[in-house]
């Protein structure tokens, strides 16, 4: 199956997603936004799935401005039955209602342009699924 390529990724984005992830992935323009969506991405055990398509929204400016929040597809939950705060929002996108999860940077931890990019925020994105599971 070709995966679409609708925008350039930076040449170290690329690299991370084909060879340390491993994972499929696609950059998606719809209506002037521009999306990475991963495709299959392991959930941590705890998890109503297993795994589950996730996209980040690229800013106009990116890599050097910051990319916030994660959104999945599907909805997540806690196999306990805990609510997972800050996930009710919604937003559709490629014909598919995904569950956006509002994480932000906060003062202590700032985008860093030249530093911050995809792989840096994938491991937030692994932080914020491990941190539910320990709360």
């Amino acid at each position: 199956m070709t995966r679409r390529r609708q925008f350039d990724m930076p040449e170290e984005d690329r690299d991370f997603l084909d060879n340390r992830l491993s994972l499929e992935w696609e950059a998606v323009r719809e209506a002037d936004v521009r999306r990475l969506v991963v495709l299959k991405y392991a959930v941590p055990d705890g998890y109503n799935v297993a795994d589950a398509d996730l996209f980040l929204r690229l800013e106009a400016g990116y890599p050097d401005s910051q990319i916030d929040m994660v959104f999945f597809y599907p909805a997540l939950s806690l196999k306990s039955g805990k609510r997972i705060g800050a996930t009710d929002g919604r937003q559709s996108f490629d014909g598919r209602e995904w569950q956006q999860w509002s994480r932000h940077r906060t003062p202590q931890n700032p985008w860093i342009p030249g530093v911050d990019n995809i792989e840096r925020h994938m491991l937030l994105v692994r932080e914020w699924l491990d941190k539910e599971l320990r709360t």
